[in-house]
């Protein structure tokens, strides 16, 4: 079974940091593309940022590019993304998934098979 576990969030206040992490069990990791998504009260999921199975190629929205990055180590499985300079819009509940099978950048969440439960990320201003 596939599993996305994601942690790293927290209560930060405006111009800080955090790193999500996103830890993936049960399937081969190196061949997925993975994305992050976030969805804040009131609001739908939107796409945050996306990396291919090499961490060669990445792609971000426009509201997170420049503060985001999003990384991956093949060897752990595991994706990350560190956000910077921090905002209280950038406030929401992040969500890291994995596109089972196929190893280019989306955008798409339909595209992505496989999610974490969500961690939650509140910036206070």
């Amino acid at each position: 079974q596939v599993q996305l576990v994601e942690s790293g969030g927290g209560l930060v206040q405006a111009g800080g940091s955090l790193r999500l992490s996103c830890a993936v069990s049960g399937r081969s990791f190196r061949v997925d593309a993975m994305g992050w998504f976030r969805q804040a009260p009131g609001k739908e999921r939107e796409f945050v940022a996306t990396i291919d199975w090499t961490g060669a190629s990445t792609y971000y929205a426009d509201s997170v590019k420049g503060r985001f990055t999003i990384s991956r180590d093949n060897a752990k499985n595991t994706a990350y993304l560190q956000m910077n300079s921090l905002k209280s819009s950038d406030t929401a509940v992040y969500y890291c998934a994995a596109r089972s099978g196929y190893s280019g950048t989306s955008s798409r969440s339909s595209d992505y098979n496989y999610w974490g439960q969500g961690t939650q990320v509140t910036v206070s201003s």
